[in-house]
């Protein structure tokens, strides 16, 4: 769907957010070139389409730019035809917006202290938190997704695509931290849940791979490190 050269999408593999964009496209089945940026080297056309934040994704759709992940799937869902990643009624998308925002908000900050904490005391309190989090979004799935695979019901919809973006980088902390943040016996069906996101055919194809991401992930620490 979509003329060649119609829909760009300037990202860098690693990046849960731009991850997001690109599962939001192949749920649209909107064909698109993918950009690729490399680590501390920002090109030309990012900065140009992006000289506020200065930092992917951007979508180029006929050239527009449109930038930052959420907004980003929100304009996907309303320009092109195909499953709905919002729902229709106007109190479950603003529910589905204000837990893909707590996941920013809350989730994502949590997983980067983990990686970063300094001291046990300091490593306690942001696992705390994100197993606090994560047993939020538990209550959440049983409550938005009334039982079916999904937050966004039977198929993936914009929690979904929030929350599943995070997958790679949740088993990079487990890998780093030796801490199961999914929990057979405490988030049963966020256990379910993973399983189906990642296996979906939207997502398989573009979810990075978790020992490519260790090794990304070694080389940011070691980044933080010389720079702290």
């Amino acid at each position: 769907m979509g003329e060649k050269g119609e829909v760009k999408l300037i990202g860098a593999w690693p990046s849960p957010f731009v991850l997001r964009a690109r599962v939001a496209l192949n749920l649209k089945s909107v064909d698109y070139e993918f950009l690729q940026e490399t680590l501390g080297n920002k090109s030309e056309l990012l900065l140009r389409s992006n000289p506020v934040y200065k930092k992917v994704p951007v979508l180029l759709h006929h050239d527009q730019p449109i930038c930052e992940s959420l907004i980003i799937v929100q304009y996907i869902d309303e320009v092109w035809p195909g499953p709905a990643i919002l729902p229709k009624d106007p109190s479950e998308r603003a529910l589905a917006r204000f837990w893909a925002a707590y996941v920013d908000d809350k989730v994502f900050p949590a997983m980067q202290g983990m990686m970063k904490a300094q001291g046990q005391e300091e490593e306690k309190s942001v696992i705390d938190q994100l197993l606090g989090g994560l047993q939020l979004l538990e209550g959440a799935l049983r409550e938005v997704g009334k039982g079916k695979r999904f937050f966004g019901g039977d198929e993936i919809g914009y929690i979904d695509i929030a929350l599943g973006s995070m997958l790679g980088w949740m088993r990079v902390t487990e890998r780093f931290s030796e801490l199961k943040l999914f929990d057979a016996e405490k988030t049963p069906l966020l256990v379910q849940w993973a399983d189906s996101f990642t296996s979906a055919e939207a997502v398989k194809g573009v979810m990075p791979e978790t020992d490519k991401l260790v090794e990304f992930a070694k080389i940011l620490l070691a980044r933080f490190k010389s720079q702290a």
